[in-house]
């Protein structure tokens, strides 16, 4: 049989105090209690077992414990990664995270955010990259607007195209530094996976990785680039259609890891030996690329500590005038799925 749980009148009762009394201890009124009133409220509460009403607290408080956390994926060791630093920070707060995920689906962002409003979470963390569509950006940037009207703070991992607090990655840059590292190597002849083209980190990546080999010289034709979703499996299908269509590349980017351990796959089925044959890279160091052979040449981002960082800017950090930007930058790896390319 369940135990009974104490009810606030009993505690009130049990504690020689009024139920306002009981209920501005238990809920988390701001109204004050005198410490002797309110440690026998908590110790009668204890012994009665009593549970408070989060509910009740939230309106008392106008805000509550929960922390929200969107991302794309949660199922992409880049986000669990970033989660891993969020629920980290929340926790050393005493806060709980509840977890949202949009399948990158622009119009889910938004309503997660409302819904979270709904709730009245103390903050949102959103970890993801942003999009090209306007549209979908005005909406997001609505929705942020009316959870920060209402007190909640915002604070984002991403590009810094809206009016929030946000942890920028070194897309451009770290895309950059590593097509000069591989053009070091010899290699001369590219093919990208590109991912979704609407989305900003997809663009930001393409175009370092462009511009860092045009500073060694070589150049990237459009028809190098091959689109597909940032998924596993879209790396592996981008890569069946660039060996179908033909390449004769020596070396293959892929613009995150995940993308890069589906076009693994993919050559080895074909019979393309990696690094012998082709090269492959990707980008953001996930845990699992270490543990993939051949292990994976990359670009590492601190993603846990970014997912600190946004959580204390959202949670710890007092408000600022203007949005704070934190850029984080990437650093090359260089493993065994790259290596100097085939003789001609």
């Amino acid at each position: 049989m369940q135990r009974r749980h104490a009810t606030l009148v009993e505690v009130a009762k049990h504690a020689g105090v009024s139920l306002a009394t009981a209920s501005r201890v238990l809920n988390g009124s701001t109204r004050q209690v005198g410490e002797q009133l309110r440690r026998r409220v908590i110790d009668s509460a204890r012994e009665l077992g009593y549970l408070a009403n989060a509910s009740a607290q939230t309106l008392a408080r106008n805000t509550s414990t929960l922390v929200g956390l969107v991302v794309h994926d949660i199922s992409d060791p880049y986000f669990s990664s970033i989660a891993a630093g969020v629920t980290r920070v929340a926790e050393e707060q005493g806060l709980v995270v509840v977890l949202g995920t949009t399948s990158r689906e622009a119009d889910r962002e938004s309503a997660l955010v409302s819904t979270l409003r709904s709730h009245r979470a103390r903050a949102v963390v959103l970890a993801g990259s942003r999009t090209a569509h306007s549209e979908e950006t005005d909406r997001l940037a609505a929705e942020i607007e009316a959870f920060r009207a209402q007190g909640g703070r915002v604070a984002l991992v991403s590009q810094a195209t809206l009016d929030a607090d946000t942890v920028v990655p070194g897309n451009y840059s770290g895309a950059q530094s590593l097509a000069l590292r591989l053009a070091e190597l010899g290699h001369r002849r590219f093919a990208v996976l590109g991912g979704a083209p609407h989305l900003l980190t997809a663009t930001d990546r393409i175009a370092g990785f462009r511009d860092g080999l045009t500073q060694a010289g070589v150049s990237l034709p459009d028809r190098a680039i091959v689109p597909g979703a940032f998924t596993r499996d879209g790396g592996y299908r981008a890569t069946r259609e660039l060996l179908a269509a033909g390449t004769n590349a020596t070396c293959l980017f892929a613009v995150n890891d995940v993308m890069a351990t589906g076009a693994l796959a993919a050559l080895r089925e074909a019979g393309v030996r990696v690094p012998q044959d082709m090269s492959v890279a990707g980008f953001d160091d996930i845990p699992t690329v270490r543990d993939i052979t051949p292990q994976l040449t990359t670009v590492r981002l601190p993603l846990e500590r970014m997912g600190e960082q946004a959580a204390r800017l959202a949670l710890t950090d007092g408000p600022a005038k203007e949005p704070r930007v934190v850029h984080v930058e990437g650093d090359v790896v260089v493993r065994a799925s790259t290596a100097a390319p085939p003789p001609n």
